[in-house]
């Protein structure tokens, strides 16, 4: 598995209809492929989010970049960053308070499952961009 000093990694919800279709939406977007995934409910989600739950579950998307995590709405924003324009311009909304930010995304995330749908098991890459999702070893 590569480090996280070769890029960012999102986890996402494997299952959530939304979620993969926002992986999607950023690997089309994302030529240079910087952004790498992992479904939280995988091994190495799970590894990843241990230190992080303290017990609790977390069902949000997570960034880590450069030794920091990001979740909610800061995760998204900063993923954007990522991308080809005009989405990086995206970033000026970090400006919004996170309350407010992450208040959107907790509603939208609540309501995800009735919405867009759910799957019965994480989604399977195809070869093409199957470098793009971490896997154990």
């Amino acid at each position: 598995m590569r480090t996280d000093e070769e890029g960012p990694i999102l986890l996402f919800d494997g299952v959530c209809n939304l979620c993969n279709g926002a992986v999607k939406f950023v690997i089309k977007r994302d030529p240079e492929a910087r952004v790498r995934f992992a479904p939280l409910q995988s091994a190495i989600g799970q590894r990843l989010t241990a230190a992080l739950s303290h017990g609790r579950s977390l069902n949000s998307v997570i960034l880590f970049h450069e030794g920091r995590v990001y979740t909610e709405s800061s995760a998204i924003l900063r993923t954007l960053y990522f991308l080809r324009w005009p989405w990086p311009s995206a970033f000026v909304l970090l400006i919004v308070p996170s309350v407010i930010r992450d208040g959107v995304y907790r509603y939208i995330a609540a309501h995800r499952y009735r919405w867009f749908g759910r799957r019965e098991s994480c989604m399977v890459p195809s070869a093409d961009i199957s470098s793009r999702f971490l896997v154990d070893d």
